[in-house]
């Protein structure tokens, strides 16, 4: 692919406006065809980017999870439109809070029952903890107290999250939470291991991905990247605040956050997808799976609440960004293209058309994904 040397300089652009170090790798038709690192890992030690670098990649933790699911209906095991409460009993009879005639707070019963393509939708009424809802601030108090158990795990927090009312009826809206979190649980059910032994068993181990776990081994804790706070005049403050839910012995697997993983490891993970399902001989995923994962399912309704500035252009499929609009999202990629980010800036792109897939790495917050992401995407293409 002719002009990625384009990207080298995009990089080194990024890395004196933000983060302390990036880097991006590109595969096309079964070959990586670009590489690069620029920057630190570590400013105080100066300790450059380098190919075993481990990056927390926050929600690019989603995808990872959104295709052992799929993996599990491939298998006959559960239906999109099948009531969570099927598989997950506490999710019975779901509640949800509504603003009552004198702008009093109520707690109704649910117009219908959470399926599980809700969570892969991320349409099941489940969010954060937050403040916009009081669905988020009644997660918000609840996890501050329960999530310090030695026990807590993703069955606890399914649990948890079950008796608290939606902050919405399943269906009616997209919001960001731990939907796919609730997802991992579902995993756990079906498949009768814990999550994260699941994705060792059968995504991980069978795809090489030796670097990408929910808990980082003392022998490999020197190559995890710092992550920075940048403030808005520029500098860069180290944030270790949520580095305790990686080490060995806390039991929590988070699907919707909770992974590390290297710039070999993902790309290798993004390519499959690239590829239909398959790298290297072995299958991972069916395609005709993977064209349903990357399909738009929000109707025009629940895009009107699908508007990050980083998504424009894309509708949302079963747990990724997926592209339906090029005009409006001023991209020169491929209808379908699709893939997601992280919280630190983390970056999956992937393309079956045109076998390519890139995967980008830094870990910064603010992560300037409207700035960074487009920017990689439309140089990428403009060398196909």
């Amino acid at each position: 692919m002719e002009y990625l040397d384009r990207l080298s300089s995009l990089l080194k652009r990024f890395v004196e406006n933000g983060p302390a170090g990036c880097a991006l790798s590109v595969m096309h038709n079964g070959e990586v065809v670009f590489e690069d690192y620029v920057g630190n890992e570590d400013m105080e030690t100066k300790k450059p980017i380098a190919p075993d670098t481990i990056y927390r990649i926050y929600s690019n933790s989603k995808v990872i999870t959104c295709v052992a699911a799929l993996m599990l209906y491939e298998r006959g095991l559960f239906l999109l439109n099948d009531p969570l409460e099927e598989y997950l009993p506490e999710f019975k009879h779901p509640q949800v809070y509504q603003t009552g005639k004198d702008n009093e707070l109520e707690i109704v019963p649910a117009t219908r029952s959470i399926t599980v393509k809700d969570l892969f939708t991320m349409t099941s009424g489940l969010t954060y903890a937050g403040n916009q809802f009081e669905t988020e601030r009644q997660v918000a108090k609840r996890l501050e107290t329960e999530a310090e158990r030695e026990d807590w795990n993703v069955r606890s927090l399914s649990k948890t999250l079950a008796s608290i009312p939606l902050a919405f009826d399943p269906g009616t809206r997209w919001h960001y939470g731990f939907s796919h979190d609730i997802l991992g649980a579902l995993i756990e059910v079906l498949s009768g291991k814990t999550f994260g032994q699941f994705l060792k068993d059968e995504i991980f181990k069978p795809l090489g991905m030796k670097d990408t776990f929910f808990k980082i081994p003392e022998e490999k804790k020197h190559r995890l990247c710092s992550l920075y706070d940048r403030s808005e005049e520029g500098q860069l403050i180290k944030n270790t605040s949520m580095d305790s839910r990686y080490q060995p012995g806390t039991l929590i697997e988070s699907g919707g956050g909770g992974l590390l993983s290297t710039l070999e490891d993902y790309s290798r993970f993004g390519h499959m997808l690239a590829n239909g399902g398959e790298l290297d001989g072995i299958r991972i995923l069916g395609r005709k799976t993977i064209e349903l994962m990357s399909t738009n399912h929000l109707s025009p309704e629940l895009l009107q609440h699908y508007n990050w500035d980083a998504l424009k252009g894309y509708g949302y499929g079963l747990g990724v960004r997926t592209m339906i609009n090029p005009a409006a999202g001023g991209s020169n990629s491929s209808l379908g293209e699709f893939g997601w980010m992280g919280r630190a800036g983390t970056w999956l792109m992937v393309d079956m058309k045109e076998n390519l897939s890139a995967v980008y790495m830094q870990q910064m917050v603010p992560n300037f994904e409207a700035v960074h992401h487009p920017r990689l995407r439309n140089v990428i293409y403009g060398a196909v």
